[in-house]
């Protein structure tokens, strides 16, 4: 039996005369994440995007693509599908054996029918009823619920041919990485960065990641933490490289010459200094957060239009107006929640005051870093010594350990 994955456009579909620049880079994308699988055609039809298996190993791993698919951006509705000749005798016995599986398991069900081919000679609602009577014959124990019932059975009649599947599932939404520009995401190792680079992707973002390390107060599994963080969004986002910035000398020297008070947001400020560099060396446009309002001291509106003037990009926090609640539910769907809550640490930690001040002025922050002379000189050092880590999609059979240090 033939089958084919069916994706069905989103808000691609309101971008007039733009469109087809999205459609190109979606299916560039879809072929991207498939070719390891075996030879996949990808191709436009009927505003839906088909990932057909045109070899062996491609129909055996069907499945997996499948999986991959759904993590796309840029597809509102996926589904496997069988497809089948235009001919109701072999539609009727497509789709008993093809659902056999849910609908043995069902309890009621619904037949719904698209005809985008008009020549076909049977209409939309004559094809749900003859259908769904057969289904009825072949399986005695189901019943037929419109409203609300445990499978749906569709049947679309297209331009190639028929294809019956199960109810859509959803995709990741959102627009295909790429077609928004590029920025740098600030990939701290907690909860609340994967998520904002997550959230900032789906807008079609692409994205690479810069990390703060302060050995020896962070250690080496610290960094392998941040470095599987990468790793999981990279599912999402595509390649990336992380840059890993070595902090320790600007953290101590802040530590030693500022306010203790005031120490916090005079770090970030000098994290986004360090960002801004490296975001130009990549023609980065923007610099993502995962702040959200209030959260902490340096979280401030106030402490965050401090952090902000330091640098001229702008920052993009999606997470701004979300509660941890809903940033931990996110965090758990795109499978980083575990990982970020491992036990290691994190810079932006280390030296934190007992009572930072929430309410910071910019003229205070600027007369606190008129007096560290020498920190512009240790930003400048810390971004020429980046460590680039490449971070690739894991493809089939590839080993778990491929991207330690």
């Amino acid at each position: 039996m033939k089958e084919v994955i069916l994706c069905y456009q989103g808000e691609m579909a309101l971008k007039g005369l733009n469109r087809a620049s999205f459609e190109a880079v979606l299916s560039k994308i879809l072929r991207y994440r498939t070719k390891d699988l075996g030879n996949f055609r990808v191709y436009k039809a009927q505003s839906t995007m088909y990932v057909e298996p045109k070899d062996e190993q491609a129909e055996q791993l069907v499945g997996e693509a499948y999986d991959r698919v759904r993590k796309v951006f840029g597809l509102a509705n996926v589904t496997r599908a069988a497809v089948c000749e235009k001919d109701f005798e072999v539609i009727k016995t497509t789709a008993a054996e093809y659902l056999r599986d849910q609908l043995r398991n069902a309890k009621t069900f619904k037949v719904e029918a698209k005809r985008s081919d008009k020549s076909f000679p049977m209409k939309s609602p004559e094809l749900c009823r003859e259908l769904g009577g057969h289904l009825l014959s072949c399986y005695p124990h189901l019943r037929v619920n419109v409203k609300n019932p445990d499978v749906t059975v569709m049947v679309e009649i297209r331009d190639f041919g028929a294809y019956l599947h199960g109810a859509k599932e959803p995709g990741a939404g959102g627009l295909p990485v790429g077609t928004s520009g590029r920025a740098i995401n600030m990939l701290s190792g907690g909860i609340d960065s994967p998520v904002a680079a997550w959230f900032m992707a789906r807008r079609g973002l692409a994205l690479h990641h810069i990390h703060f390390a302060s050995p020896p107060y962070t250690s080496e599994a610290a960094k392998q933490k941040v470095v599987d963080l990468a790793q999981i969004i990279c599912e999402y986002t595509g390649n990336c490289v992380l840059y890993v910035v070595p902090y320790t000398e600007p953290q101590e020297y802040i530590r030693d010459n500022a306010p203790d008070v005031l120490f916090t947001v005079l770090m970030r400020r000098s994290m986004m200094r360090i960002a801004n560099k490296i975001a130009n060396s990549i023609e980065a446009k923007a610099i993502v957060t995962g702040e959200s309002l209030a959260q902490v001291a340096s979280q401030t509106l106030m402490a965050l239009a401090c952090t902000d003037s330091a640098q001229d990009l702008p920052v993009l926090r999606p997470l701004i107006g979300m509660d941890k609640s809903e940033i931990i539910e996110v965090s758990r769907k795109i499978g980083a929640f575990e990982t970020s809550i491992l036990p290691y640490e994190d810079c932006c930690t280390i030296f934190t005051p007992p009572h930072p001040k929430t309410k910071p002025t910019l003229e205070e922050i600027e007369a606190a870093e008129a007096g560290m002379p020498g920190l512009a000189q240790l930003e400048e050092k810390a971004a020429n010594e980046v460590e680039r880590i490449r971070i690739e999609m894991r493809k089939k059979n590839q080993e778990e350990d491929l991207f330690t240090l």
